[in-house]
């Protein structure tokens, strides 16, 4: 049944295994999927990657990945973390047509972040030691980016996938920036997955506020959520951000896209109300908090 609002709080896209379970035909659109896996101590789950590639990456937990096929069958052990603020982590790449098993001794929660494709490329591991991070903006728009399956860093057919962690009090997604029109060069279509947790501090959870806007005729996308750990908002089109952190809690939300167009790549187009921030960024320092975390050295 497909999903009625682009805003899913914690839940709402619950399906079975999985905690969060978005698919092209849930989300109403072409390509982007991104499913949440939750097991138990001793737990494994096997499911088709059919005609999309998949990203596994650890939220919290390690796991134990196998995909087989018929070109043979590949194996990876990844280490993950205790949780998504505490480490960069290493992940596994599962190509379409194959047969896919999550097995975690411990147990933990792990992100499956799925694109349709054409191509089947091989299965691979991606160490936490080769992952980019990058600070991106400075001042109250500081944020860290975890490229680990970003366009010209990792190779998927069309699948895009970071990881954004934002200190407290700081704005991300920031100025808001579209990409939903075919501009060769310029922009490109993608179909986006937010999805989001946050630290809490003594007990208390936190929480944050979530904002897209209609970006021209048959894009009429619109959104005002306050969100929480284990949200989702589906983005087809429109202008997106801020992604407002409330003070005292960090937030992180792990963005899935992809989309139609033959190049993978990630152009987008700034609002032209507030494209003007970026001009300011080299006069103001990187917030002294980040990074929030790392990746271990090679």
């Amino acid at each position: 049944m497909p999903l009625s609002t682009h805003h899913l709080p914690a839940g709402r896209a619950a399906d079975g295994p999985y905690a969060v379970d978005v698919t092209p035909e849930k989300a109403g659109w072409g390509f982007s999927s991104l499913r949440v896996l939750e097991l138990p101590a001793g737990g494994s789950h096997t499911f088709a990657t059919d005609g999309s590639e998949w990203i596994v990456l650890p939220l919290s937990g390690a796991c134990t990945v196998t995909s087989t096929d018929d070109f043979g069958r590949d194996t990876f052990a990844l280490h993950g973390r205790a949780d998504v603020f505490s480490a960069v982590s290493d992940f596994a790449y599962v190509p379409r047509d194959a047969r896919v098993t999550v097995t975690s001794a411990d147990g933990g929660r792990f992100a499956l972040t799925g694109a349709r494709c054409t191509r089947r490329l091989p299965a691979r591991y991606g160490p936490a030691s080769a992952v980019p991070v990058e600070l991106r903006g400075t001042g109250g728009c500081s944020r860290q980016v975890n490229n680990f399956g970003a366009a010209g860093v990792f190779e998927c057919d069309r699948l895009i996938a970071v990881e954004v962690l934002t200190p407290g009090g700081n704005w991300s997604s920031f100025p808001p920036h579209k990409h939903d029109e075919h501009r060769p060069g310029e922009e490109s279509v993608l179909e986006e997955v937010y999805y989001f947790e946050f630290a809490a501090h003594d007990g208390t959870p936190g929480l944050g506020y979530q904002r897209v806007t209609p970006s021209g005729p048959g894009r009429d996308t619109d959104v005002l959520a306050e969100v929480r750990s284990g949200d989702v908002v589906l983005i087809p089109d429109g202008w997106h951000g801020p992604s407002m952190a409330v003070p005292g809690h960090a937030m992180y939300y792990l963005n899935v896209m992809a989309g139609p167009d033959p190049d993978r790549a990630w152009l987008i187009r700034d609002h032209p109300d507030h494209a003007w921030i970026r001009g300011t960024w080299p006069d103001r320092p990187v917030d002294p908090r980040l990074p929030l975390s790392t990746a271990p050295s090679q």
